[in-house]
């Protein structure tokens, strides 16, 4: 079959200009909306924080999102088709746990600094400069890492599909990210990410229906077993249990659940853009929403892998496959370019087209999120606390929007020049831990540890970082005899450096902490507390608007602070049990004993598992779709009633929405602040 590009550039371009364009207005739209009918202002606490109000289903959507990369999709059906069955389940639990225990640092994060911005305010309030600058370099890394994945791996598909050059598509793709994210801040995200995960679950659907119910050649998961065991009798896979494709017991799958799980431990608790998500939530609502996140997330890549990737191994021994009679190359299978093949062999063109659809949701969301998370590290904690510590909030929107608009173009030079050496999404993928990890364990303990030293957790991620570069140098060395992008990018290495990140500050914090003449900090607390809010009454006076009364620009009265410590107090001890038992039941107590009886999947047990990951997304629909807007139904229904008044020419102007006691009214424009009997007479609407 010929293996060229099934779509023309076309529908490259479009896509990436296209879409970007169509989201730039939408947020230009909703933007206005929010302003004229919610009283929302664009002020440099509502651009980075969304005004601290947010509700557990769009925290929950947008935790689903961001974490939704591209690498979700196109590296878990890459490790279905390496290790078979177990590679997707592998994937989404090494994945999962992350998410779910950060509901915890979510939770304390609230409790610690109520008033901050950024995870690395909260770092230089306990520990002074020095640290910061150490955190700010492993957070940019973080992010830098994390974007370089999005843009390889999307614009490896775009290519692959359309045939658009890899260098275009990384340097056209930020164009309308970066303008809608501009007019929309952090909210933007949030709204965005409600959208792309109702189309991305959509298409999976889409996938799994096709594969397991209508497609001529495979069309059940009982052909698809059958086609998978007759394929290990033919071709055994070295390292699984009977050479089977249909094992949990795979030794490519578990070295790769390893490097998995370490890795991803870093781009979650070293991404300000899931602490940015934390603070955006209102403090109630943080831990739910990262907790049914991490569930609703669980089953994209383990469904999405579960389909793709074992039908492309399907597919492959037929002529539908873009590359009959050959299997896929290493490269393209690293590049992960098993999922739009399988698309392509399954649906033709309108799979291609759905790929791209489903690639560039998945790209869109997590680099939204990550240029929010770099700008406000620029603005906050670059620029307001060495540069200008009196910044008025105009100020802070302008440097918010150059630090995202110069990260945006360095990403693309960095995306491109990884391409043209070589460096494919797969092992940037891999390689992440052990650039990352070893500031996970000190910035965990941040929040966690009052005693960690000072000298513990600067130098812990540095030590940390020597240890695993050198370490994964050697061990490619001593195994592989040489230093290339093939050998320093396998398995055997990179489970070394990776576990070598991670572990490291185990050893080297306990020794700075308390082995002379170092000793505990002790630590109070206090320093965290007494964060502030930024003034943005410069921007509110220019908009004639008054900033008591934006939405999150104030504390409701009726809200005791003391009685609020204590709800997230209890909400903690919830997170700490809560996070432990899902952590066990997703690593140990449902896998390890798949795994270590060796057993292969009956053709009615691998119904069952495909049916068990099919209603999983279900539920992962309810989270991410109906929630939210079951959540938001009263400012939905009362927007959307406003709106139509003015458009027929009911309206007064407007009707602006004020906050009174953690209560939403209506206001004409101009009016005072209302009191208690004003209230009763226009009838209180909950907030949402």
């Amino acid at each position: 079959m010929d293996s060229g590009p099934v779509l023309n550039q076309g529908w490259g371009y479009g896509l990436i200009i296209g879409l970007g364009v169509l989201f730039a207005v939408f947020m230009i739209v909703i933007t206005w909306s929010l302003k004229r009918y919610n009283y929302e202002l664009q002020t440099s606490e509502m651009f980075s924080t969304a005004g601290r109000t947010l509700k557990s289903g769009l925290v929950a959507t947008s935790v689903t999102s961001t974490w939704t990369w591209a690498a979700t999709l196109l590296q878990s059906s890459a490790v279905a088709y390496k290790y078979g069955v177990s590679g997707p389940f592998w994937y989404a639990s090494g994945a999962t746990v992350q998410i779910i225990l950060f509901a915890t640092l979510a939770i304390e994060l609230k409790r610690r600094a109520p008033n901050a911005h950024t995870f690395l305010e909260v770092v230089k309030a306990r520990y002074g400069p020095t640290t910061h600058m150490v955190y700010i370099v492993f957070c940019c890394f973080c992010n830098i890492l994390v974007t370089a994945m999005l843009l390889t791996g999307g614009s490896a598909v775009i290519n692959n599909l359309t045939g658009a050059p890899v260098a275009a598509a990384v340097f056209l793709f930020p164009l309308g990210v970066v303008a809608y994210t501009l007019f929309g801040g952090i909210k933007a995200t949030f709204i965005t990410d409600y959208i792309n995960s109702l189309v991305i679950i959509l298409i999976i659907f889409l996938f799994s229906f096709t594969v397991y119910a209508t497609n001529d050649i495979l069309g059940s998961p009982g052909r698809v077993w059958e086609i998978l065991t007759k394929l290990a009798a033919e071709r055994p896979l070295d390292g699984n249990a009977g050479g089977s494709y249909l094992t949990m017991k795979s030794q490519g799958g578990a070295e790769f659940f390893i490097i998995n799980i370490v890795g991803n431990f870093g781009t979650v608790f070293l991404d300000n853009g899931y602490y940015n998500k934390a603070i955006s939530a209102s403090p109630v609502d943080a831990l739910p929403g990262y907790v049914m996140g991490g569930i609703a997330w669980f089953a994209i890549p383990w469904l999405t892998a579960t389909t793709m990737g074992l039908a492309g191994l399907a597919l492959e021994q037929y002529p539908v496959w873009p590359t009959y009679p050959n299997r896929l190359p290493k490269a393209d299978v690293d590049a992960g370019l098993v999922l739009p093949n399988a698309a392509v062999a399954l649906l033709g063109q309108g799979g291609g087209i759905a790929t791209l659809f489903l690639a560039f949701m998945a790209i869109m969301s997590t680099y939204s999120s990550e240029l929010i998370a770099v700008s406000s590290i620029v603005t906050y904690d670059i620029y307001k606390t060495y540069i200008n510590p009196n910044a008025t909030g105009k100020q802070l929107m302008r440097v918010n929007y150059i630090g995202m608009v110069c990260f945006a173009l360095f990403m693309a030079a960095f995306a491109t020049a990884l391409y043209y050496i070589g460096i494919s999404m797969g092992y940037l993928y891999v390689m992440m831990g052990v650039i990352i990890s070893s500031a996970v364990l000190p910035a965990t303990l941040t929040l966690l540890w009052a005693d960690q030293s000072w000298a513990a957790a600067t130098f812990a991620p540095i030590i940390g970082f020597i240890c695993s570069v050198t370490s994964w140098l050697v061990r490619t060395k001593i195994v592989y005899g040489e230093l290339t992008v093939d050998t320093t990018g396998s398995n055997d290495p990179m489970l070394v450096g990776n576990i070598v990140s991670l572990l490291s500050p185990v050893v080297v914090i306990p020794l700075l902490t308390y082995l002379p003449p170092f000793k505990p900090q002790k630590y109070d607390w206090q320093s965290m507390l007494n964060i502030r809010k930024v003034d943005d009454h410069d921007i509110a006076d220019e908009a004639h608007v008054d900033l008591e009364r934006v939405p999150g620009e104030h504390r409701p009265t009726g809200i005791d602070p003391e009685q609020e410590q204590v709800k997230l107090a209890k909400a903690a001890k919830i997170a700490r049990w809560l996070t432990v038992g899902l952590t066990l039941s997703l690593l140990v107590l449902w896998p390890m004993p798949m795994f270590g009886s060796g057993y292969v999947f009956s053709k009615g047990f691998f119904t069952g598992w495909v049916v068990v990951g099919i209603l999983w997304l279900f539920v992962s629909t309810g989270i991410c779709v109906f929630l939210p807007l079951f959540e938001s139904r009263s400012t939905i229904a009362r927007t959307t009633r406003m709106m139509f008044k003015d458009l027929l020419g009911l309206g007064k102007g407007g009707r602006k929405m004020e906050e009174t006691e953690g209560e939403v009214v209506e206001a004409a424009p101009g009016t005072e602040t209302p009191t208690k009997e004003k209230l009763a007479d226009v009838g209180v609407k909950s907030a949402d």
